[in-house]
């Protein structure tokens, strides 16, 4: 059994596994357990996720567990501005590989919307995400550079998006390293979720994450701003 071997702060909770296929299966049965509960106490349940390649093996597993999907919400941490049509669209990801089948009964909030500057779109979303039903759990991955969602280190409004104080639901941001705007969740509604999850794969994310528990610079590395307690880490070599 691979282990991470990474020294917690009390409360968060690791779980290693030997390979994608396994975290993948484990995450999905953990995460549709979850929203079980949610619809049970009350009625309805809404699931973020993250967006990007690693996690189609979890989604598509996801979509196979048993689940009243009429009664969830689904939607996304961020989104690279661009048409579902897109190859990079995280909500055309979403739809191909986890709304299909009964999954396909759940609503979908898109963070998309073709405003005339990302700017106005991240106000139409903010709007937007003011219906959205308290979160219940929340899927985050985390880029080598430590970015969660779209918070990237460096991005110019980065500083606001991280401020827990700040009203905004929804915030442009520029990745420096990508080639798209992004639409991002704010740090103080990511934080609302009642279930977090971070899931990554490989020693290199692995060392990221280890750097991130030794310091509290959350604009360096934005993965310090979930790693709190009751927070759960999936991770595979």
């Amino acid at each position: 059994m691979a282990t991470c071997n990474l020294q917690l702060p009390e409360g968060i909770i690791a779980h290693d596994f030997d390979d994608a296929v396994q975290l993948a299966e484990a995450l999905a049965a953990h995460v549709a357990e979850r929203l079980r509960q949610a619809i049970a106490s009350q009625g309805r349940a809404t699931l973020v996720v993250s967006g990007g390649r690693s996690p189609v093996a979890f989604f598509e597993r996801l979509a196979n567990q048993p689940l009243d999907w009429a009664q969830v919400v689904v939607t996304l941490a961020d989104e690279r501005w661009v048409p579902s049509e897109h190859p990079d669209s995280n909500a055309a990801l979403v739809k191909r590989h986890l709304l299909q089948g009964p999954a396909a009964a759940a609503r979908f909030v898109d963070l998309y919307n073709p405003a005339a500057s990302l700017e106005e779109a991240a106000e139409q979303t903010d709007r937007v995400l003011a219906e959205l039903p308290p979160i219940d759990v929340l899927v985050l991955g985390m880029g080598d550079d430590g970015h969660t969602a779209s918070l990237f280190p460096a991005s110019p409004n980065l500083r606001e998006a991280l401020n827990l104080g700040d009203a905004r639901r929804c915030l442009p941001m520029l990745a420096p390293s990508a080639p798209h705007q992004r639409l991002t969740m704010t740090r103080s509604l990511l934080a609302s979720a009642n279930h977090t999850i971070v899931s990554i794969a490989g020693p290199s994310k692995l060392d990221t994450l280890r750097t991130a528990l030794k310091g509290d610079d959350v604009a360096a590395l934005p993965i310090r701003a979930f790693l709190n307690p009751t927070l759960e880490i999936y991770w595979c070599p």
